[in-house]
């Protein structure tokens, strides 16, 4: 009887070997270009063509250099991950050193910032260049369970020879991106790797959980710092009779007075203190707090005239939006769901509706409730450059959409039937 991919993964858990022969075949006959016994898992077969594509060597291991000691600490102190390392400990180590494997932890640029465990497997990863400062990125060292669940961005296994380098066949790989809840922004990934022996389809939900309990502990520290901010802002703002907020660093509000409550205004990546003009305010003043921004709008209109808007999705992780105009010009890194609505959008300049919108993304109109949550958060940093009843771009501005040289590479993550739409017209001829 044929097995299918899930069944290789549960014999992997009663006969590793045997599971570990059928995956050597299923890679063998793959980048061969021949019919493989078994099709890849979609996750790893995605990956595998991102591998070719780039002109990743399977049979060859080409590492890039180890960050310098002084780098690794730099980039230590420099991260959020800092934070969460005891969450990531306690739920991951113990059980690690047990069942021989080690947990790693990379920044959002694959760089390996820790890496703790069993000894015995640290010595056998320093032999794959596991090593602390190597780089891990996917597009370096092929599909492991650091760099692909970074382009992905959802938890992924990689078992023996679903790796794409020869090298990292006899090793099973378990990681999950961490993500800032303030933002969306991808900040790292948790690996938990061992021999190939160890591997348990259990540790997927595992790691995840750990990697989703890191995150609310993050979500936790940024309460109490807005909470922090509020007490510093509330007399500053007792003496100011007008409209006005106190906001983090990352436009986050933690006081309002005069005005409607609004969660986040979108602000610029270098923002002075000064007269400055915002999306979501017009024409402000702004004065640095301990920890924040107090923002002060003028009663003057935003500025008028047309708005060029670009959408940036050339990089693989880093898409952003930039908004240029009369009143100078801002950019806002976009999350992964946000990027692919606002690539909808720019599709359908007439506007899509939220149901049409829960179409594009999930297949069908049911989840309008998701969209719609969405949409607000969009319009949060877009302002009145986005219009609803349906959801489009404003009919005076132009939008502009930077694509990657290869339509494949185009939102990598999105499993949204749109998306893939626009991937293969892109490609045909």
């Amino acid at each position: 009887m044929a097995l299918s991919p899930t069944d290789v993964t549960q014999l992997a858990t009663v006969d590793s070997a045997r599971a570990a022969r059928v995956l050597s075949e299923v890679r063998a006959a793959t980048l061969a270009g021949q019919r493989a016994p078994v099709a890849p898992r979609p996750v790893i077969e995605q990956s595998w063509e991102r591998m070719l594509r780039g002109g990743v060597d399977p049979d060859h291991d080409v590492r890039s250099g180890l960050l310098s000691r002084e780098e690794v600490q730099r980039r230590r102190e420099a991260t959020v991950l800092k934070h969460v390392l005891p969450v990531l400990r306690e739920g991951l180590l113990s059980v690690a050193d047990v069942a021989h494997h080690i947990m790693v932890v990379a920044d959002d640029e694959g760089r390996v910032l820790w890496r703790e465990g069993n000894s015995s497997v640290l010595r056998k990863a320093d032999g794959l260049g596991f090593e602390l400062g190597a780089d891990w990125r996917e597009s370096v060292v092929g599909t492991n369970g650091v760099g692909t669940p970074a382009v992905v961005r959802r938890p992924v296994q990689v078992f023996a020879s679903e790796h794409f380098q020869r090298s990292q066949t006899t090793w099973t790989c378990t990681g999950a991106p961490i993500t800032d809840p303030r933002d969306g922004r991808l900040i790292g990934v948790v690996d938990v790797s061992g021999p190939l022996e160890t591997m348990h389809p259990a540790t997927l939900a595992w790691v995840d959980s750990v990697a989703k309990l890191a995150e609310a502990r993050l979500r936790e520290l940024h309460l109490t710092s807005l909470e922090r901010l509020r007490a510093v802002a509330a007399p500053v703002l007792a003496r100011i009779t007008g409209r006005a907020l106190v906001v983090d660093r990352d436009g986050w509000t933690a006081a309002v007075t005069g005005m409607p409550y609004t969660g986040r205004i979108a602000l610029p990546k270098s923002l002075a203190p000064g007269r400055r003009w915002l999306p979501q305010l017009g024409p402000c003043s702004v004065e640095p707090l301990a920890g924040g921004w107090l923002l002060t709008p003028a009663d003057e209109a935003v500025p008028a005239g047309a708005a060029r808007i670009t959408l940036d999705l050339t990089q693989p992780r880093r898409w952003s939006v930039t908004v240029s105009g009369s009143a100078g010009s801002w950019s806002h890194e976009l999350s992964p769901r946000h990027a692919e609505l606002l690539y909808l959008l720019a599709l359908h300049r007439s506007g899509r509706s939220a149901a049409g919108l829960a179409e594009d993304m999930f297949g069908g109109a049911g989840r309008t409730v998701t969209v719609r949550a969405e949409m607000s958060r969009v319009r949060r940093y877009l302002g009145a450059f986005l219009e609803h009843r349906p959801y489009r771009f404003r009919e005076d501005a132009e939008v502009a959409v930077l694509l990657p040289e290869d339509p494949r590479d185009l939102l990598p993550h999105s499993t949204a039937p749109a998306v893939a739409r626009g991937r293969a017209s892109a490609e045909a001829p």
